[in-house]
């Protein structure tokens, strides 16, 4: 397979990148000292049997021994689209399993997102004991994807597992004593959650109630809707199980009856279910491992990937601000300036783009992206303004008149890691290019030139700053910037010959550059950073873009003084900007700080901390936040940007020992490595497609050896200190070491740092 070149590298001219083109001659070179002969060797996997993942992951499981009494209390499961959160029943003797859906929501656009598109809530159950609730001893298996325990009230016991699979809640329930198993489905009316924070807009008309009825064993209750579609909540009680699900249809009025019904009718035993779901859970797993020292923190990672399995899967509704688990709120739909970027990031180091709702989001909304623009535009032009349903339905505003305009080309960037850790040239032509090349023509109609040569934007909006900048926006500035040099390497890539190079390649040689001033990068023209601003929209083009990075050493000291001053005007700060600095200082290769910024985030004191059951809350439920912390956590063990694989980065001084396994980075590669007593024993990288590798390896000094799966020395080429172009074809391996060969084992580390469990223990 002929090596590809790395997207990003010469258009962006990263100090790093640039080596790139020379390490296809690293396969004809003499070998040197790096390739010393090492013979045959294999990894050894402790974690390769369902025993040792069941046994690991027990010790991340969330516990309780009191009853949650809030939903970011609670345990929660989840399906991609289904959800569920367990807590205490408010003013009541009973316990709440809410019954939420992704796909469920209104239909009438012409009442913005925030009411007429908004997500619709549908329900909940309660199990009503016969008794007073005295205490409860539950775990949320991850491995298992389960919720088991007890109830114990003053006439017995109730003993329940529940799990949510392929759009059914089960639930098994048994009594004891003298208790009684007691289900109730409680309807909820279908409006906006946004009525906690404001009334309905002038002509908004109340969805009409909700009916019921009764086929067979099956119960159901049927909401219409004004904007046309349905809601149907079906569940039918059999002996100890009781079986729900949700269907949502539009414009048919009538079809997620027959759906909601068919599936319940057709629904196997509790049994029979589990089965299924554990065996797409067990899988799930498998497919990377991280261990660190820090129990907690180690714990919260887990936690997160079986969060984001239970709201995402790939070809399912992209999530919105709470996931599938819709609360009050004044956000109930997706928000695309911050929010839905940070969701998805953790999928790709993790080895997961099966849960990557947002590139085929993108991939079927093509159409509705070239609406959201206003006409004159719609011939060469696409965008989507700050917030839509789950179907990308939003109008985006002007430049000039203080839009936020980047948001589709921010989310793009998504779909681009999407690409660069697979090298799948189907996304890449039939998603990535297309809609990039028409957020970059939407900017090219408003950019202007000026006196002085350079090209400018008229006016828009740094989310969520409450200055709008004259011109200039350094949020826009670094999405063009990175939006048409992604174009030049698309199109080099895909052997297009594109009509529209040359106007990249003078938007690139004529962008003006970003406004600065003493205090770092500003938030545009004439606009400095001057109040606290708890987005880092102004840094994008440091974090996540690396457009202005660490390698580039005359940058540093701006991206130092940037990033102390945003942190210095404090007040606006949330969760997501303590793991943006952890981020960005992981960047640095600065782990203990990370580790500190991170840390932020964990703490109760501060203004918005993480949650008992590691969910997070503003002015409502907000999933991003967490999973972005996991997010920060990889980039502390490996990062790919820029061209460069970085084994162990920024790992913190307080873990000395860490392990990864298939770890994966941009260029399709899996990385494993190990450390043990602070010091790297060996790193392991296996090529999916053939990409060209440049890694640095964090090994220490000494007799460095390369070895090909094979054992044959493999060639390679030192491109900077502690950095190896190495020739590695599709499907192979290659083993580094310094001295005399280690263990080759992928095991769980010895816990350092103790810590409680998630949950209410």
């Amino acid at each position: 397979m002929t090596s590809r070149r790395t997207v990003l590298g010469s258009a962006l001219g990263a100090t790093t990148a640039a080596a790139l083109p020379g390490v296809a001659a690293a396969a004809t070179a003499p070998p040197d000292e790096a390739s010393a002969p090492g013979g045959r060797w294999q990894l050894r996997n402790r974690m390769d049997s369902d025993g040792a993942w069941a046994g690991f992951l027990r010790g991340q499981d969330l516990v309780w021994h009191r009853l949650p009494t809030v939903w970011y209390e609670g345990p929660f499961l989840g399906d991609g689209r289904l959800g569920s959160m367990v807590y205490r029943e408010p003013d009541a003797n009973s316990i709440r399993f809410t019954v939420q859906h992704g796909e469920v929501q209104d239909h009438r656009p012409e009442f913005g997102s925030g009411w007429g598109t908004a997500r619709l809530p549908v329900g909940h159950l309660t199990l009503d004991p016969a008794g007073t609730i005295a205490s409860v001893d539950w775990r949320l298996s991850l491995w298992n994807a389960e919720l088991t325990g007890t109830v114990t009230t003053d006439k017995g016991t109730l003993t329940l597992s529940a799990l949510i699979h392929d759009g059914i809640l089960a639930a098994r329930v048994t009594a004891d004593g003298e208790e009684q198993v007691r289900w109730t489905f409680h309807p909820e009316e279908a409006i906006s959650p946004r009525k906690i924070q404001e009334a309905p807009p002038a002509g908004y008309v109340a969805n009409p109630p909700w009916t019921t009825q009764t086929t067979g064993d099956v119960e159901q209750v049927l909401q219409p809707l004004v904007g046309g579609g349905q809601t149907a909540t079906a569940h039918r009680r059999s002996g100890d199980t009781l079986l729900l699900g949700v269907a949502h249809s539009h414009p048919s009025d009538t079809r997620a009856a027959e759906v909601s019904l068919r599936k319940i009718q057709r629904a196997g035993s509790y049994g029979e279910l589990r089965s299924q779901h554990t065996r797409w859970w067990h899988a799930f797993y498998r497919k990377s491992f991280v261990s660190i020292p820090d129990q907690r923190l180690q714990s919260f990672h887990w936690i997160q990937l079986y969060k984001v399995a239970s709201a995402s899967r790939a070809g399912g509704p992209v999530m919105a601000t709470s996931g599938p688990w819709l609360e009050p709120t004044p956000w109930p739909a997706v928000w695309w300036n911050l929010n839905v970027q940070l969701e998805y990031w953790l999928i790709h180091g993790s080895n997961h783009l099966e849960l990557d709702s947002l590139v085929s989001t993108l991939r079927q909304s093509q159409e509705q992206l070239t609406a959201n623009v206003p006409s004159a535009y719609r011939p060469d032009s696409a965008g989507i303004g700050r917030s839509s349903d789950m179907f990308a339905d939003r109008s985006v505003g002007m430049p000039g008149t203080g839009a936020e305009v980047g948001d589709l080309t921010w989310a793009l960037h998504n779909a681009w890691l999407s690409y660069r850790h697979t090298m799948d040239e189907t996304l890449l032509r039939d998603t990535i290019h297309p809609l990039l090349r028409r957020t970059i023509n939407y900017y090219w109609h408003f950019l202007q030139p000026g006196d002085d040569g350079k090209l400018h934007l008229p006016s828009t909006l740094s989310p969520e700053y409450p200055v709008v900048p004259p011109r200039d926006t350094n949020y826009d500035l670094a999405l063009i910037r990175w939006g048409c040099a992604t174009l030049l390497d698309a199109t080099a890539q895909l052997g297009i010959d594109d009509p529209l190079k040359q106007r990249w390649q003078e938007i690139l040689a004529k962008l003006t550059p970003y406004p600065v001033d003493e205090n770092g990068f500003m938030i545009g023209a004439e606009t400095p950073y001057a109040q606290s601003h708890r987005h880092y929209s102004h840094l994008l083009m440091v974090y996540p873009l690396y457009l202005v990075n660490w390698d580039q050493p005359e940058q540093r000291e701006l991206i130092e003084k940037t990033v102390v001053r945003w942190h210095a005007l404090t007040g606006a700060h949330r969760g997501y900007s303590y793991t943006g600095a952890a981020s960005m200082y992981a960047m640095m290769g600065r782990g203990d700080t990370a580790l500190t910024y991170l840390q932020k985030f964990f703490d109760p004191t501060t203004r918005y901390p993480c949650r008992a059951n590691t969910h997070y809350t503003e002015a409502g439920p907000v999933i991003e936040t967490p999973l972005s912390a996991s997010q920060s956590l990889h980039d502390m063990l490996c990062q790919s940007w820029g061209g460069v694989v970085r084994v162990f980065p920024a790992v913190p001084s307080s873990w000395p020992d860490v392990t990864l396994h298939d770890f994966r980075t941009q260029g399709a590669f899996l990385v494993s490595a190990v450390r043990t007593k602070g010091v790297t024993r060996f790193v392991r990288v296996r090529s999916l497609a053939g990409e060209p590798l440049e890694l640095r390896h964090g090994l220490s000094d000494g007799r460095l050896t390369a070895v090909l799966d094979d054992g044959r020395p493999a060639h390679t080429r030192t491109t900077s200190e502690g950095t190896l172009a190495i020739d590695l074809p599709e499907g192979r391996e290659v083993l580094l070491y310094t001295g005399d060969r280690p263990d080759l084992v992928i095991a769980p580390v010895a816990v350092s740092e103790p810590g409680a469990a998630w949950g209410l223990p």
